[in-house]
C-alpha cells in the first residue's frame, strides 16, 4: 500500500493490488455502503456514506477512508 493510493470497487469484487487481509477488513463496509446503509459511528464522520477502517495485519497496520463515489 501506499500513501494516497486510491481503489475503487462496485461492493464486491476485491480491487486490482489491494492486500487479500485488507479487503477481508473492509469488506463488510464496502458491501454496506454499496448498498446504502449510512453512519456507522453515529455522527462522528463528516460524511455519514463513508468510513475509516484498519486493516488486521499486525506487522504492517494500514488504515483506509472509504467512501460512496456517485457516478
Amino acid at each position: 500500500m501506499k500513501l494516497d493510493q486510491v481503489f475503487y470497487t462496485d461492493g464486491f469484487v476485491k480491487p486490482a493490488g489491494m492486500c487479500d487481509s485488507a479487503w477481508e477488513s473492509m469488506l463488510p463496509f464496502v458491501t454496506d455502503l454499496a448498498n446504502g446503509k449510512e453512519n456507522f459511528y453515529d455522527g462522528w464522520m463528516k460524511n455519514p456514506k463513508s468510513a475509516m477502517i484498519s486493516c488486521n495485519d499486525g506487522f504492517r497496520p494500514v488504515s483506509f477512508y472509504i467512501e460512496v463515489v456517485e457516478d
